[in-house]
């Protein structure tokens, strides 16, 4: 599994695929400063949980050329020391050979937002016999009864959602996040990360009073759309590793 306990407080920081050039770089940057995993999301042209920072970043990505098989080529590339997550929508994750795909790419987890639990089995099957953990999403508005068959049911770490909507940055940390963050741990060993708004490395903070770690996703992706480079990005991904 990505992670097995909750001994320490986790940091996974995200980037697009071929976003840039010398987006794998990034990932070195990343592993080099803190990261415990990294998330790399496929640039999808129609992301529906994404606000509109990665939505940019998708869409610079593909601008670039970005393909599932350039991204997967570069990346086994670029191996790091730290497991590789990536984020996709299910029309894709649900094709046949795509995990293993992931997995030869050296690739260690998956993340599918819209795959409903009732629905996950098929791409659940895929991932392990490609010996991927298939990350499950809690979200404030889920039930008591379908957090537990989320938890039960949990590889890797489960990702809390702070908010009800799609992925930004925002002015402060719901306190929802840390609510829902208590439920789920009191459910499974496994890490609890929340995601979806970690901005600063202050709302980072104040996440981990109540959770194992955090994902932080659009903070980064809008230093890297105005400009940053690797080393900018890493030294943003090490303040939040010692915020945590």
């Amino acid at each position: 599994m990505i992670f097995t306990d909750k001994s320490t407080k986790k940091l996974l920081p995200y980037v697009t695929g071929g976003i840039t050039d010398d987006w794998t770089d990034h990932l070195r940057a990343y592993a080099d400063n803190g990261a415990d995993a990294i998330e790399i999301g496929l640039p999808f042209s129609d992301p529906m949980l994404d606000g509109p920072t990665i939505q940019e970043a998708s869409d610079r990505a593909l601008a670039n050329g970005a393909t599932l098989d350039r991204i997967l080529r570069e990346l086994s590339k670029a191996p790091v020391d730290v497991p590789l997550i990536v984020m996709t929508y299910a029309n894709l994750a649900i094709r046949a050979g795509f995990c293993d795909r992931l997995a030869d790419a050296g690739i260690r987890g998956l993340i599918v937002p819209d795959a409903p639990l009732d629905e996950v089995a098929p791409i659940r099957t895929a991932a392990n016999a490609a010996g991927l953990d298939l990350i499950p999403l809690a979200a404030p508005s889920t039930t008591p009864d379908r957090l537990r068959a989320i938890a039960a049911g949990a590889q890797g770490f489960v990702y809390a959602v702070s908010v009800l909507g799609t992925t930004g940055e925002r002015t402060e940390l719901d306190p929802a996040a840390g609510t829902l963050a208590a439920s789920v741990r009191a459910l499974t060993a496994l890490p609890v990360l929340i995601g979806f708004g970690i901005s600063t490395p202050a709302h980072a903070a104040a996440a981990v009073q109540h959770a194992d770690g955090v994902v932080v996703a659009s903070a980064l992706m809008r230093r890297l759309l105005d400009g940053a480079d690797p080393a900018e990005l890493g030294a943003m991904v090490a303040a939040f590793r010692e915020a945590i």
